[in-house]
């Protein structure tokens, strides 16, 4: 019995889901999501909820039944409220601004680093320290995120580097001289 699974997922005012065959589409005040599941696995619309059910009680079934609606409660969740995903900057002279769309990151290296959003991502830029990621797509933000945050990974002994707001870096103790 997956718990997950077996919960509705609630549409929400504004958000018109249609399913197509395996292919689902979610659209909302702030974008489309069009994704393409598993055909074994069967989605549902009734009334004003979304319900997947599976086949049978295979692993594989499960697994997937659990999966698919977790995907489209996040595509339902991002077509009406997005989602955002945001990092600090932590050393000396570390800064980030925005020129055009790209984002530049000075972060200790001797050339600045400059990455450029790919569609439907948002990058914003509210201090020199501070980046966030927007979008609609849940997957496509993190992986932006991370991407951004792999351009200078927080090191141990100082705590340097790029991490998600909030993250914890565990601190290393240094060489002990004599």
């Amino acid at each position: 019995m997956s718990r997950i699974g077996n919960k509705p997922v609630e549409i929400p005012s504004g958000v018109t889901v249609t399913v197509n065959g395996a292919d689902v589409t979610v659209k909302g005040p702030k974008g489309e999501l069009k994704r393409t599941f598993n055909p074994e696995i069967v989605v549902k619309v009734e009334d004003n909820t979304v319900v997947v059910e599976r086949p049978s009680d295979k692993k594989e079934h499960r697994a997937l039944h659990g999966t698919t609606r977790s995907l489209i409660s996040n595509m339902v969740e991002g077509v009406s409220k997005g989602f955002e995903k945001s990092l600090e900057l932590v050393g000396v002279g570390y800064r980030a601004q925005k020129s055009g769309q790209k984002l530049v990151l000075n972060v200790g290296y001797s050339h600045p680093v400059e990455i450029v959003p790919e569609k439907g991502i948002e990058i914003e830029v509210p201090s020199n320290t501070k980046v966030t990621v927007k979008g609609i797509d849940k997957e496509r933000v993190g992986a932006v995120a991370s991407n951004i945050r792999s351009v200078r990974l927080p090191e141990p002994y100082k705590g340097k580097g790029i991490r998600y707001e909030g993250e914890y870096v565990r601190r290393k103790e240094g060489k002990t001289g004599k």
